[in-house]
């Protein structure tokens, strides 16, 4: 995804173009979510009280970047994925030839858009996990951070699954309707673990 400032990016989210719109925002919730997990293991590495976790904190580091830089790709991805539906769309159909041509061109760039989502699905619950994983010993001062980023993680999620299934309503292909749908249950239980990371995280700060 090309760099932009944010707020260029927000006006054109805003604006009456097509994309980027809420496939891109779903994946960006998710690169916000990891985004925070990194911020936390990087207050957290180097300082002493907390060196015992330090190799979990490293990895999950490691782990943070690379998921916020798919997302980003993501983002990109959603808007190329929704403009290939726009154009197959505005086919010709004058013809039966044209008609047959145009409906075998949305159906495939349906497929295309629904698979974009449910990779940032995907994503987002890694970044779930990613952000459990750090609580136990991440700095202190910091840890509402990692609410904030399982909540973000979850609103990719469960974005994700909506624009997954605006595609699927409109698939012919009844098998690989249920395949998706299959692929997609995997992820959707990522929900309820972020609900639990954000409780615990609520928990230690009313301590």
């Amino acid at each position: 995804m090309e760099a932009q400032p944010v707020g260029q990016w927000l006006d054109e989210l805003a604006s009456k173009a097509s994309t980027p719109g809420g496939g891109a925002a779903a994946a960006m919730n998710a690169a916000v979510g990891a985004a925070l997990v990194s911020m936390v293991c990087n207050l957290t590495i180097g300082k002493p009280k907390y060196a015992e976790h330090e190799t979990t904190m490293t990895e999950a580091l490691g782990k943070a970047e690379d998921l916020r830089q798919r997302a980003l790709g993501l983002a990109a991805d959603d808007a190329a994925a929704f403009d290939a539906v726009v154009a197959a769309y505005k086919l010709p159909k004058a013809t039966d030839d044209e008609k047959q041509a145009r409906s075998a061109a949305i159906q495939a760039a349906l497929v295309g858009a629904a698979e974009v989502p449910l990779r940032t699905a995907a994503l987002a619950a890694e970044v779930v996990d990613v952000a459990a994983s750090i609580l136990e010993g991440a700095n202190t001062n910091v840890i509402s951070d990692i609410a904030v980023a399982a909540s973000s993680a979850k609103s990719a999620l469960e974005s994700a699954v909506v624009n997954v299934e605006v595609n699927l309503a409109s698939m012919s292909d009844e098998q690989l309707r249920k395949e998706t749908e299959a692929r997609l249950a995997e992820h959707t239980p990522a929900a309820g673990r972020a609900d639990a990371l954000v409780a615990q995280v609520r928990e230690r700060i009313a301590r």
